[in-house]
């Protein structure tokens, strides 16, 4: 699947899926633009792409920063082909926590509402070049895991779901193709930076194939709905999680 001289945003890239999705965008010849929080991490994924890629710190629940990436992208390559939505956080508190509004917020601002505006913001580039746009939910939006306290983030993602279905059929008319994958467990460094102590080894009995996802394995779901070959495909979502929705 080459992606020569086509022009793709990977927000969330510093580490994990998307760090993972920017490597092989680059590795098929796309230009890169890679966006998130820590600059450190994002110069170390950076090198790691045999093409340069355009590396953009910023923090996707501020619409300044947003409206910033996309500007950043126009201007240093000129077009827009691939929008991937996939930065995300989690956060943990109960219904009962005094601490979840707060949460909710947090957790709404990053995971559902960067994806819809820097949709807005990127959508009449892609309509003019024909692109497409993958956002990266989690099978956590249409299925309650045995996980307590992340209300939140199962709102954020069932959002996401019904985003990209709502944006598939708006945008259709001109072309321009929504769809999204669904992780289940991914080794990335998400538990980590949310403050859990756990390790992904613990969510292998959640799955039916005993075992738990590489982040390459949803970056190669990712660049496949992003191609040529998946043309006919809009607002669809693709589920990526070893049989873990067999359990629930």
């Amino acid at each position: 699947m080459s992606f020569l001289n086509k022009v793709v945003i990977v927000t969330g890239a510093s580490s994990g899926i998307g760090a993972a999705t920017s490597i092989l965008f680059a590795k098929e010849g796309a230009k890169v633009a890679m966006v998130g929080r820590n600059e450190e991490k994002l110069k170390k994924v950076a090198q790691k792409c045999p093409t340069k890629p355009l590396v953009i710190k910023a923090d996707i629940s501020n619409d300044n920063e947003v409206r910033s990436l996309i500007k950043d992208t126009i201007d240093t390559f000129g077009n827009l082909d691939v929008l991937v939505n996939n930065a995300g956080i989690g956060r943990y508190a109960s219904i009962l926590d005094e601490n979840l509004m707060n949460c909710y917020d947090e957790i709404m601002r990053t995971n559902l509402r960067a994806q819809v505006y820097a949709t807005h913001l990127a959508v009449p580039y892609l309509i003019k070049s024909g692109g497409n746009i993958v956002n990266v939910s989690s099978s956590g939006g249409s299925s309650l895991p045995a996980i307590p306290c992340i209300l939140s983030y199962l709102i954020s993602k069932a959002g996401v779901d019904h985003f990209t279905r709502a944006a598939a059929l708006e945008l259709a008319p001109t072309g321009v193709r929504v769809n999204s994958v669904s992780p289940g467990p991914v080794r990335t460094d998400m538990m980590e930076n949310s403050g859990v102590k756990a390790s992904w080894d613990d969510a292998i009995p959640l799955t039916v194939l005993n075992k738990v996802a590489e982040p390459e394995e949803i970056a190669e779901l990712i660049m496949y709905l992003a191609s040529e070959k998946a043309k006919s495909i809009t607002g669809s979502n693709y589920v990526c999680d070893n049989g873990a929705k067999l359990k629930c």
